[in-house]
């Protein structure tokens, strides 16, 4: 219980202690960059690994898109085991995530996002003594639950984007609309003529029926083709391009 309190009121908060030199680096690692949660399975597993040379005390929730929501506070049709740990140097902790049944949308993804918080232990001895900063981490990913009742592959869905160029006071947007049933994670995107090339870089994800607009920088050509690069199941690059739609 008192452990639950702590990382609890840590997970609000992060900053551990305050002091002058900063110990700032995650020992306790995510095996994978995104969870796909598939309705057909009981459940999905998630592999933590502690690669630092201290143990690491660990939370680990859910949220639903709001990275500031207390996790005390947040209610998702999940159950994680466990959800508080500790995880010795070298060691790892498997995760179990069950879906506990209440209904979610059955015509497109659903996403939500896994939060594994790790506070370092308590310094002892000369590194108790000495100036330091030390910080709790938060590492958040992005966990999908796929229906079973969608009939296309994931692997389509950036292909089906429907793309439009546009102007917003003086500025070029390239429009991305998704009709597909999956969320398409873009890392970049460029509209080129093969000379002049316009792009954008910072990266964005587009939900099942969203549009959105993404800033264009450099020599946008009057016409051209896009070309797109998102992330697939397995946090890989998956390439490929497109038209503007008429």
């Amino acid at each position: 219980m008192k452990l639950a309190k702590k990382l609890a009121r840590i997970a609000t908060s992060f900053v551990v202690v305050w002091g002058f030199s900063v110990c700032a680096h995650a020992s306790v690692v995510i095996a994978g960059t995104r969870v796909v949660y598939n309705q057909s399975e009981p459940e999905v597993t998630v592999k933590l690994t502690n690669n630092g040379k201290v143990p690491g005390l660990v939370k680990v929730w859910l949220d639903k898109g709001d990275p500031d929501a207390r996790p005390d506070t947040i209610e998702v049709p999940f159950t994680i085991t466990p959800p508080l740990m500790r995880i010795d140097p070298t060691k790892s902790q498997t995760l179990r995530i069950m879906f506990a049944g209440e209904p979610l949308p059955a015509n497109k993804e659903s996403i939500f996002y896994l939060n594994v918080l790790e506070v370092p232990p308590k310094a002892t001895g000369e590194a108790a003594s000495a100036n330091q900063l030390q910080l709790a981490f938060r590492t958040r990913i992005k966990f999908f639950y796929r229906p079973s009742s969608l009939q296309k592959q994931p692997v389509d869905a950036a292909g089906q984007v429907v793309w439009h160029l546009k102007q917003d006071h003086g500025k070029t947007l390239i429009e991305a609309s998704n009709p597909t049933e999956y969320h398409v994670s873009f890392d970049s995107v460029s509209y080129s003529d093969g000379t002049r090339t316009a792009s954008f870089i910072d990266g964005g994800m587009v939900a099942p029926g969203e549009t959105k607009d993404f800033p264009l920088k450099g020599d946008v050509p009057s016409s051209g083709k896009v070309a797109w690069t998102v992330i697939n199941d397995y946090g890989g690059p998956q390439h490929g391009e497109s038209r503007l739609a008429p």
